[in-house]
């Protein structure tokens, strides 16, 4: 099957593809990398003009509020992100920082409250919840129209049925970065490895509404590495590093590494000490022999998922004012 065109239009080429592409070596033996963080980077220009736009022409100032129960590090850290996300884009931003012992009655009480304030158009329960507290039961307390991680059982019925919702973050983003990177995506065979309610069963619902022929395969698949050769686009999303070899690809093919998994420092020394570097799902090195784009891991998906989470936002605000109609990714 011929190579598909790597972006839409010349000026998007020059943009999002010139500088995001590696071209070290030569097309015919080497992928090119698709940068999540210059796509990322486009995303939040184009939100952070429409959150203008909609403040001047509306009145209206899109809100994102974050829960963050406890202190674990990492949360923090990830929810001051987003804070600071939000507020470049010109939304408004508030994070609600409860003590790790606080009943999940209250929790879910601020949730409602939180639901009910019309200066609040997204929602977002930060996740781990401590053990005390029943993660599922506290995510359905969020109004499904301000679900902005998109995870809820409202939503992901919404696209799966293809009617207008949230769509959840990580997912989103992996479409965005292969319709700005392919182009047309309609009649491609996708193979998504892992069947996740976060990522891979999304992924494939919305690479359905792309119209792309869709496999859904797992770690239990048979003849797994042949099923993966039949992708077009292989998303990988099951939290096993380096599970996809090289050999599993098709030559070609778009390559999307969800994966975010902690192994040993390449460096014995600091790998004594305990030190740990992050890889993806994809045997990377592998893959750049093989694929036609892939995205590296740090770099790729990742800087996508905080970007949807304010074109989320930016949808729910103008969703409540009936600005916004449709919403299939």
């Amino acid at each position: 099957m011929p190579g598909p065109p790597r972006l839409n239009c010349p000026a998007r080429a020059e943009t999002l593809g010139a500088r995001a592409l590696d071209i070290r070596e030569s097309r015919l033996t080497r992928a090119l990398i698709i940068d999540g963080k210059l796509h990322a980077q486009a995303l939040r220009g184009r939100v952070a003009e429409a959150v203008a736009r909609l403040k001047v022409e509306h009145g209206l100032q899109p809100g994102l509020a974050v829960v963050l129960v406890g202190d674990d590090p990492a949360s923090a850290i990830y929810v001051r992100s987003k804070g600071q996300e939000t507020l470049a884009a010109g939304m408004h931003s508030a994070t609600h920082r409860l003590a790790a012992g606080t009943p999940q009655g209250e929790i879910m009480a601020l949730v409602r409250a939180l639901g009910a304030d019309p200066t609040v158009h997204g929602i977002l329960v930060q996740l781990p919840l401590p053990p005390h507290v029943d993660a599922g039961v506290v995510l359905e307390a969020i109004d499904p129209d301000k679900d902005v991680d998109g995870l809820g059982v409202v939503n992901a019925g919404r696209l799966a049925s293809g009617r207008p919702g949230l769509r959840p973050c990580t997912p989103l983003g992996c479409l965005i970065l292969l319709r700005e990177t392919l182009g047309e995506l309609a009649g491609r065979h996708a193979v998504v490895v892992g069947r996740s309610v976060l990522v891979g069963r999304p992924a494939a619902q919305l690479l359905l509404g792309a119209d792309c022929t869709v496999t859904i395969a797992h770690s239990r698949t048979r003849d797994l590495p042949d099923v993966c050769r039949q992708g077009d686009i292989l998303v990988a999303a099951v939290g096993r590093p380096g599970m996809v070899r090289g050999d599993w690809i098709k030559p070609g093919a778009a390559v999307i590494d969800v994966g975010v998994n902690r192994v040993p420092s390449r460096d014995p020394a600091k790998a004594a000490q305990g030190r740990t570097r992050v890889v993806g799902d994809v045997a990377f090195e592998e893959a750049l022999a093989v694929a036609g784009w892939i995205t590296p891991v740090p770099g790729g998906v990742g800087p996508m998922t905080v970007a949807c989470l304010l074109q989320n936002t930016l949808t729910a605000a103008k969703r409540s004012r009936g600005l916004e109609e449709g919403g299939a990714a």
